[in-house]
């Protein structure tokens, strides 16, 4: 068994492991790596409410999967890393090593399969990324954050209210001869103009197929801003899944559109990979907690320092059974407070 809890002996006889976890609006994801960046094991699950509690349900998952394979239980690991918009939060309750931003961690990852890739297209739950590289460097990169049209999120809902599988949706699209005109600009006009063209007897598979074809044109219009997107393209997080999204993304940019294996997680396959090369040159001991760290309790807490007229409010994450230690603390712009 992956034995995590004890610091890295120099000379022990167990295998390298490293971990990733992304911890993002609507899903976590957690990769096991080996040295060679080959994943070892995964766990794909929807938040459960709270980041610590989406967490902790995820490392007990991994810990099944490790007690149910002889293989994994030679492996011990070595470093962790966390991502996504509890990376931090993560990091403290898991005693990771580093935290990445996202854009870094899909660069990482998209890179370690394509090497050449200049561009990166990501729509997750609630968020849409787009990453521009050249030479592998990143160079530009654009966030939208605010609207949540084209998501997965909003793509669930609509394929919840067509009675389609979410699923099968993509397949849908791609039976369509005539897309339907539909507005993309906002999920609120989308929706109302997709129950209008149902009710005017559009099929549903000319509304989906016009609906994928506004989101990505949404998508192009909110992120793009000019930018040359160009070929070798990778196109990753859950909505990727959507061959109609993909189709439609190659019918705008006339390029082809690479969809890569383990497409909903590269931001954890990316913390993975940072993990192990921090691990290998810096031959550190990790902070990591174990796999165990599903039976810890936490307590998160907030304040405002009051010290300047910042008044910045700050994140506190403790451990009660270690008489409220304070594991880490964030959120002074001067660092006052700053644990980790």
């Amino acid at each position: 068994m992956v034995q995590a809890t004890e610091k890295v002996k120099v000379g022990d006889n167990q295998k390298n492991a490293f971990l990733g976890i992304d911890v993002g609006s609507v899903s976590c994801k957690f990769v096991l790596l080996d040295t060679d960046g080959d994943v070892l094991s995964h766990v794909f699950l929807r938040n459960r409410g709270s980041p610590i509690d989406s967490v902790k349900f995820g490392m007990n998952k991994l810990r099944e999967h490790v007690k149910e394979n002889e293989e994994l239980q030679d492996y011990k690991i070595r470093s962790c890393g966390t991502t996504g918009s509890a990376r931090y939060l993560t990091k403290a309750v898991i005693g990771g090593d580093i935290a990445k931003t996202e854009i870094i961690a899909h660069a990482v990852a998209t890179q370690a399969f394509y090497p050449d890739v200049r561009t990166i297209l990501e729509i997750g739950g609630q968020d849409s990324k787009l990453i521009i590289l050249r030479d592998g460097i990143i160079v530009d990169f654009a966030m939208n954050s605010v609207c949540a049209a084209g998501t997965g999120s909003f793509l669930d809902h609509q394929a919840a209210r067509l009675d389609i599988p979410i699923e099968d949706f993509g397949k849908y699209a791609l039976q369509s001869d005539s897309p339907t005109s539909i507005a993309g600009r906002c999920t609120v006009f989308a929706e109302s103009d997709m129950i209008h063209k149902q009710n005017a007897g559009h099929s549903k598979e000319d509304i989906i197929a016009g609906l994928c074809d506004s989101l990505v044109r949404n998508y192009l219009n909110n992120l793009s801003k000019g930018k040359d997107l160009e070929s070798p393209i990778v196109f990753q997080g859950g909505v990727s899944y959507n061959q109609g999204i993909v189709k439609a993304f190659e019918r705008h940019l006339d390029a082809e559109i690479i969809v890569p294996k383990y497409n909903v997680l590269m931001g954890a396959l990316g913390m993975g990979l940072l993990s192990r090369d921090y691990y290998l040159e810096n031959g550190h001991e990790t902070n990591f907690r174990g796999l165990h760290v599903s039976d810890i309790k936490f307590k998160t807490s907030t304040f405002h320092c009051g010290d300047c007229p910042n008044n910045c409010e700050i994140v506190e994450v403790k451990m009660p059974e270690k008489g409220d230690e304070v594991v880490a603390r964030w959120g002074s712009r001067c660092g006052k407070w700053e644990v980790f």
